[in-house]
């Protein structure tokens, strides 16, 4: 070995190492103008990544919102009993699981029966509607047959439902149960300690959107509740009406038609036609004056439910134009299934108030805190 070499050794041996912390690697700029740029491509990058990742997981997330909209569910009867019975939140909760656990007893136990046997004969009364409405589109010149009318009947109901989807995607009937059973169970946990998810979905925030996230949870929270007690009152309010008018005038399956009414009243827009046509096919199957009486008792709750309950709904929630709901449904429903038809109105109405809260939030003239 050189005298060279041992002198160079000696050098470096004697002179201080540089710290690691201020060693430039092959990740940093020293330019500010591409550090600046860098920085704004990978905030572009995370956020196409957030996206993909929310398109791929976008089952599961509607799954959790279903947890969410049932906690709203229970959350606004707690509310209500709060008022007359001052206990503490988790009995109130307790209280109100039990109350639909009564009811769905009750319904399974006093109506149930008669509901089964009115759903086994709806299909063949359906059927013979059919046949009797393609024979007189052929003696008018238009020939169906019976084979294209079941071929368009079950495209529809898989198009517009969603079934076929859902079942296929969540692994038949077991998978569609499971999805059930996962927003219950969701949801209860969401109702039992809703501040507990809110403040930790907040942490995860910067502090400067803490406030706006707050009051903007609470607005939504409000507005999700008024509008699904809505929806309930207008599904009891047509259901009931549908039940006694069909009774009185001894309609067949009063009871299944009042109870088909009052749940598809949940989907504005898409529930009301599909009820009513069912409701006039079977009215149609006991002579044409039960038929033209079926339209007259579709017109009256409808109407009651387009001038009185939807108003009130819109008045003390968020007003959605009716074009925009029934658009998101057929989106929704497509994507999702029945799944996404049934939380799409609520979804929208989410969407709504986070971005009137975000234009007025980047208004010049919107307090800091908003």
């Amino acid at each position: 070995m050189g005298s060279g070499t041992f002198d160079t050794e000696a050098r470096e041996a004697q002179e201080p190492a540089e710290p690691a912390a201020h060693r430039v690697g092959p990740t940093d700029f020293v330019d500010p103008l591409v550090r600046h740029e860098s920085r704004k491509a990978f905030v572009w990058i995370g956020t196409a990544a957030l996206f993909a990742l929310a398109v791929f997981l976008a089952q599961s997330l509607l799954v959790v919102f279903g947890g969410v909209v049932f906690a709203a569910l229970i959350d606004g009867g707690a509310r209500l009993i709060g008022r007359v019975l001052p206990v503490r939140r988790s009995w109130r909760v307790m209280l109100v699981l039990l109350a639909a656990m009564l009811f769905l007893l009750w319904m399974s136990r006093f109506a149930g029966s008669q509901i089964a046997d009115q759903a086994s004969e709806l299909p063949a009364t359906l059927e013979k509607q059919g046949r009797v409405a393609l024979d007189w589109l052929a003696g008018h010149g238009m020939r169906i047959r019976l084979g294209d009318w079941r071929a368009l009947l079950h495209e529809g109901l898989g198009g517009v439902g969603g079934i076929g989807q859902v079942t296929a995607a969540l692994g038949g009937l077991f998978g569609a149960l499971t999805t059930i059973f996962l927003i219950v169970v969701l949801g209860i946990y969401f109702a039992l300690e809703p501040r507990l998810y809110q403040r930790g979905f907040g942490w995860m925030l910067p502090r400067d959107r803490r406030d706006h996230y707050e009051v903007t949870t609470r607005i939504m929270a409000a507005a999700l509740r008024r509008l699904l007690m809505g929806r309930v009152i207008g599904m009891t309010v047509e259901g009931l009406f549908t039940w006694v008018l069909l009774q009185t005038y001894g309609v067949p399956m009063a009871a299944l038609l009042a109870l088909i009414t009052g749940m598809l009243a949940f989907l504005p827009n898409i529930g009301a036609p599909i009820s009513g046509a069912l409701m006039v096919m079977v009215g149609f199957s006991g002579g044409a004056d039960m038929g033209i009486y079926t339209i007259f008792v579709y017109l009256v709750i409808h109407l009651i439910d387009g001038y009185l309950i939807v108003p009130m709904i819109a008045r003390k929630t968020v007003d959605l134009p009716p074009a925009l709901v029934l658009a998101a449904q057929l989106i929704m429903g497509v994507l999702f299934g029945l799944l996404g038809l049934v939380f799409a109105d609520p979804l929208v109405a989410m969407i709504k108030i986070w971005l009137e809260r975000e234009a007025s939030r980047n208004a010049p003239d919107s307090p800091a805190e908003a």
